[in-house]
């Protein structure tokens, strides 16, 4: 369990070694040429804590360059416990309570979970899903608000995501603009190896897709029927879905299309990391975090 007293969540000098600890295990590098000798470790009352100077490329640097910390005016400490707060919450955790918490701003907070979603998305486990003698379930599902409770405005329409979801592995979801094979097809063939058993729905768009893996089942949900011959089912990835759609409903209320590949990214990662304590998961994230920035007017990369 992270204690939330740790004093990196509290003084900005002890969270950038922590950062310096989980990015640099080896010592200082430089995020601009890549060398790892010729650094000198500034120092005078002039200069700030952790500034570094290659003497390769001649130019200064700390921790944060190169990283979604990069010119943010929030304190690393800060930072470190919204990364904490995040990774630690099954469900999400809404961007309006982030800035209660942290006493900043509610725009800093949104822009602040977006560029940790961003990390998140950094980290993110690479390679194709299943493999000879694996199983991985695919499925859709659609997210927005009920007409019913939409009494004086027509409700927005609802938006697609579709899953991939390794039976004791990993997921991978994505926003779609439609659910229709030519729109499906090319996230499940880049996405899941050949060698794999597919598990699907009676959805139709699934059938000619399923004759490119090992093998294809499915299970006929319209007609009652979730579970054949005790191994053929999609329950992995309806149980994916249902964190999600508890998320949506119970934390964030409303994700906006631009957006939705980053909250499906948050979710993904915390599922993926889920036989780890959320100290580690919060580290993993924080990793992801190197190599990748947002600006606040940058378009979501991870929206379909």
């Amino acid at each position: 369990m992270t204690d939330l007293t740790n004093p990196i969540y509290h003084d900005a000098n002890k969270a950038r070694e922590h950062l310096e600890a989980l990015h640099w295990p080896h010592g200082p590098v430089c995020p601009r040429c890549g060398t790892l000798d010729r650094i000198t470790k500034l120092a005078g009352k002039s200069t700030r804590p952790g500034v570094y100077k290659c003497n390769e490329c001649a130019k200064p640097f700390t921790v944060t360059v190169c990283t979604v910390f990069e010119d943010s005016k929030i304190p690393l400490n800060k930072w470190l416990l919204a990364f904490r707060l995040l990774n630690g919450a099954k469900k999400g955790f809404s961007a309006h309570e982030l800035h209660r918490s942290l006493g900043i701003t509610y725009k800093s907070a949104w822009f602040l979970m977006h560029r940790i979603r961003t990390a998140m998305e950094g980290a993110a486990p690479t390679g194709p899903l299943g493999g000879a003698g694996g199983t991985v379930e695919v499925d859709e599902t659609y997210v927005g608000g009920k007409a019913k409770n939409r009494a004086h405005r027509k409700p927005a329409p609802k938006k697609a995501v579709v899953a991939l979801v390794e039976r004791n592995g990993n997921a991978r979801s994505f926003h779609v603009a439609n659910v229709t094979a030519k729109d499906v097809r090319p996230l499940v063939v880049s996405h899941i190896d050949r060698a794999s058993f597919l598990m699907t729905d009676e959805s139709p768009i699934y059938t000619c897709m399923g004759k490119e893996f090992a093998g294809h089942a499915t299970v006929n949900h319209s007609a009652g029927e979730y579970v054949s011959l005790k191994t053929l089912h999609s329950n992995t990835v309806e149980n994916f879905f249902s964190i999600f759609k508890r998320g949506v409903i119970g934390t964030y209320h409303h994700m906006s299309e631009a957006h939705l590949g980053r909250y499906c990214a948050e979710f993904d990662f915390r599922y993926n990391t889920r036989e780890i304590s959320d100290a580690e998961r919060s580290d993993e994230a924080v990793r992801g975090a190197r190599g990748h920035r947002l600006m606040y007017r940058q378009p979501s990369p991870l929206a379909a």
